[in-house]
């Protein structure tokens, strides 16, 4: 069997279906992915003691504690992704599921490759909120929900406007985004005004902000922001 890299995606199933285990186990592993697999919730709560997961397939309805109480308790105390598995009537089930904060839902019967999609999708949602919560330029951290910039955890000082452009930049960081895009309406969409606020920009997140490492300009479209 094929080495598994290290941060390849380790999956807990919790069903107490065993025929429903072995085929989901054996076809996610067929995907490359890590699985580990618990036959009700208490055995779940076991593995979750003294591993790490990268999200959780949970089955809703299981002897003693239901998937969606599992749910329900572990959402309260920790931010990992749920995908349910429910029967398709159970319509008052994903919809309390859904207001607990579980992330997805896949009604059976289903197709296994609809739930490696489904798992795939979530994993991307995750990874895209991690990376918009803080970005790293070198020496340089932006914490976006805070609007903090800080260089060896020392602050530097940001206006509004620097804020909003490191934030729309952290959303799509590696893409290029228009200069009309970031002209700001105080500014009453002057694109003038982004290149003298990029200029201002550079000036704090740059070494040699003439030759901009991580803020550059893209010719024709306008500016990109390059992370770590």
């Amino acid at each position: 069997m094929q080495a598994l890299a290290d941060d390849t995606a380790h999956i807990l199933l919790v069903d107490d279906d065993q025929r429903i285990r072995d085929l989901l186990c054996r076809y996610l592993r067929g995907q490359n992915m890590r699985v580990t697999t618990a036959v009700d919730a208490a055995a779940a709560r076991h593995n979750l003691e003294g591993l790490h997961f990268d999200l959780l397939i949970l089955d809703v309805n299981m002897p003693g504690e239901s998937g969606l109480d599992l749910a329900r308790d572990l959402k309260a105390r920790m931010d990992v992704p749920i995908i349910m598995l429910t029967a398709r009537a159970e319509a008052d089930n994903r919809i309390e599921g859904l207001e607990i904060g579980v992330d997805d839902y896949v009604p059976k019967p289903f197709e296994p490759r609809e739930l490696i999609l489904r798992i795939q999708n979530v994993l991307k949602r995750r990874i895209q909120k991690a990376a918009q919560k803080e970005i790293h330029m070198g020496a340089y951290t932006f914490h976006v929900e805070r609007g903090e910039l800080q260089r060896e955890n020392l602050s530097i000082k940001l206006t509004e406007r620097e804020r909003d452009l490191l934030r729309q930049f952290a959303s799509r960081a590696g893409t290029p985004i228009p200069r009309h895009e970031l002209a700001s309406s105080e500014s009453g969409g002057n694109e003038r005004a982004v290149d003298v606020q990029i200029n201002r920009l550079r000036r704090k997140i740059e070494i040699d902000p003439a030759n901009p490492v991580y803020l550059q300009t893209v010719r024709g479209k306008g500016y990109i922001l390059h992370t770590d």
